[in-house]
């Protein structure tokens, strides 16, 4: 994922200011992500053709509850660290989620 020329990885290791214990972070959100994006676009639910009343989960959407719940532990960490050393100034990642928190 590439914005304005930036890729995913490089907007996210500005955000934390380049602290070195954060890095497998940044590569953990990113591959969550890409799953987070693939798994968006399958079904989520299986009806019974039969009685549509009936209805089961997809394995898909077991794996997008887990793994957005991951995704969302990762950037709070994230979003908390980058925050640590700034005061009052709000962080880049901190922008970034703010923006995109509610898409």
């Amino acid at each position: 994922m590439e914005k304005d020329g930036v890729s995913r990885y490089d907007q996210l290791l500005q955000a934390i200011d380049g602290k070195e214990s954060l890095i497998p972070l940044i590569s953990e959100a990113i591959y969550l992500e890409e799953q987070l994006d693939y798994l968006r676009g399958l079904p989520k639910i299986r009806v019974n053709p039969k009685d549509p009343s009936m209805q089961k989960a997809t394995p898909a959407a077991k794996l997008y509850k887990e793994y957005l719940q991951q995704y969302t532990n990762v950037i709070k960490i994230l979003v908390r660290e980058s925050a640590a050393d700034e005061g009052e100034e709000e962080s880049p990642l901190r922008a970034w989620f703010r923006e995109h928190a509610d898409q």
